[in-house]
C-alpha cells in the first residue's frame, strides 16, 4: 500500500494531499498545470521536505513529521524519470544505466540489467553518449536507470512531454511491457488524456494543491461533474475494448460488453487490449432505431440518469452494457422526451474515436 498525507507551503500555493492506494499497477496524477502533481512526487521522492505529513510506501515509513522520520532521497527506493532524461553527458549509455544500482544492497538487486536494456531496446546505444541520442533514446535510457536503481516505487513526471507524437506512442509502448513484465508500481504523472487512457489503472485526480477524486481510471474518467478539471469537452467514457477483428474496408473491430465498435484501422493484433474514450460530445441519441445511416456505431440503450452540464447542454449517462455519456442540447432533450429509464440508441461516429481517443497516439516510425 501506498500511504501519502502529505502538507507543503510554497509561496501562495499550498498543497495539501492524502489518499491511499495498492502499490501496483500505474497510478496517474492528474491534473492542470499548476495542481500541485510535480511538487508532490518531488516531496515523494526526498527531493522537498513537506512542511508536515506521512509518507508510507509497502508499510516502510520514509516521511513521518510527528516521528521525525525523513529518509534520505538515495536511501527511499525509489526511481525518478523526469520531464528531460538528465543522464550524465560525460558517461556511456552502459554507465548512465548501471549509475543508479550502487544505491541499493546487492542482496536486492532483484532487476536483471540485460533483461530491462533487451525490454528497452537499448541494446545497440550502449557504447553512445547521451548527446548522441535522440529525445526518445535519451528517455528510454533514463526509465532504464531508474529501474536499475531496484526501486519499489517508480516516479515518472510527465516523460513524454518534450517528444512527438511517435516517439510519445513508442515510449508508452515501453512502459506498457516494462510494467507487464517486471511489476514495478508506477506513479504516472501527466496532464494529457491520451497517456491516461492508454497506461493508469488507478487515477489520482489534483487541482488548486489537493485531491479532487481517486479511483480506478475507469471510473474517475467517465464522471461528467469532473471534467471541470480535465477540461471540459473532454467528458465522456473510458470503455475496456479488445480486438476482435479486422474487415476488408480498413476497419477495426473493438468488443466490448455492449457490442462491438468499429474505428479507423489500428495495426494490432486480435486479442490485443485497448481503451477507448468516447466523448461525450461525440455521441448523438435517437429514440427508433436509424436507418440508412453512415454512422456504423449504433447501440440501444437506456437513459440512467441526466445533468445539467451548464448552458443550454445536458449530459445524459447511457447504459448500452457499460456506462456510456452523450451531451446534447436541454432542446434536443426536450423535443425527443428523454428521462431517465427511457430506451434509446446512441450512435457513436467511427472517426471520432481515433488514435488519441485510445491513446496510441501516431505510430513510431521505425526506419
Amino acid at each position: 500500500m501506498l500511504q501519502v498525507d502529505l502538507q507543503k507551503r510554497l509561496g501562495d500555493f499550498t498543497i495539501d494531499v492524502a489518499f491511499e492506494i495498492e502499490d501496483r499497477g500505474i497510478t496517474a496524477l492528474f491534473g492542470r498545470s499548476g495542481a500541485g502533481k510535480t511538487t508532490l512526487v518531488n516531496m515523494m521522492a526526498g527531493l522537498l521536505r513537506p512542511d508536515s505529513g506521512r509518507l508510507h510506501i509497502g508499510g516502510q515509513t520514509l516521511f513521518d513529521s510527528a516521528a521525525k522520520v525523513n529518509v534520505r532521497p538515495e536511501r527511499r527506493r525509489v526511481g525518478y524519470v523526469f520531464q528531460e532524461g538528465r543522464l550524465f553527458p560525460h558517461l556511456s549509455v552502459k554507465a548512465n544505466l548501471l549509475y543508479g544500482r550502487r544505491f541499493a544492497p546487492k542482496g536486492e538487486r532483484y532487476q536483471d540489467a540485460a533483461q530491462i536494456i533487451d525490454l528497452l531496446g537499448l541494446g545497440g546505444l550502449l557504447a553512445r553518449r547521451p548527446a548522441a541520442l535522440s529525445g526518445g533514446e535519451k528517455q528510454r535510457v533514463a526509465i532504464g536507470r531508474a529501474l536499475l536503481s531496484q526501486p519499489r516505487l517508480l516516479l515518472m513526471d510527465e516523460p513524454l512531454a518534450a517528444l512527438d507524437a511517435a516517439r510519445k506512442s513508442e515510449i508508452m509502448g515501453h512502459i506498457e511491457c516494462l510494467h507487464n513484465v517486471l511489476g514495478v508500481p508506477i506513479v504516472y504523472v501527466s496532464h494529457a488524456l491520451e497517456e491516461v487512457t492508454r497506461l493508469a489503472n488507478h487515477m489520482v485526480l489534483l487541482a488548486d494543491g489537493g485531491v479532487v477524486a481517486t479511483g480506478s481510471a475507469v471510473d474517475i474518467m467517465s464522471q461528467p461533474d469532473l471534467s471541470p478539471h480535465t477540461g471540459r469537452h473532454e467528458a465522456g467514457a473510458l470503455i475496456e475494448t479488445q480486438v476482435s477483428g479486422h474487415d476488408k474496408f480498413g476497419l477495426t473491430e473493438l468488443a466490448f460488453a455492449g457490442g462491438v465498435f468499429r474505428v479507423a484501422g489500428l495495426d494490432l493484433a486480435v486479442g490485443a487490449a485497448v481503451r477507448a474514450r468516447i466523448r461525450a460530445r461525440d455521441v448523438a441519441i435517437a429514440t427508433t432505431r436509424p436507418s440508412d445511416l453512415s454512422i456504423l456505431n449504433v447501440f440501444p440503450g437506456r437513459v440512467a440518469e441526466m445533468h445539467e452540464s451548464g448552458g443550454a447542454a445536458i449530459d445524459l449517462q447511457l447504459d448500452i452494457g457499460v456506462k456510456l455519456w452523450a451531451r446534447i442540447t436541454a432542446r434536443s432533450a426536450h423535443e425527443l422526451e428523454l428521462v431517465p429509464g427511457r430506451e434509446v440508441f446512441a450512435l457513436v461516429k467511427s472517426v471520432a474515436i481515433d488514435r488519441h481517443s485510445l491513446g496510441l497516439a501516431q505510430p513510431p516510425n521505425r526506419n
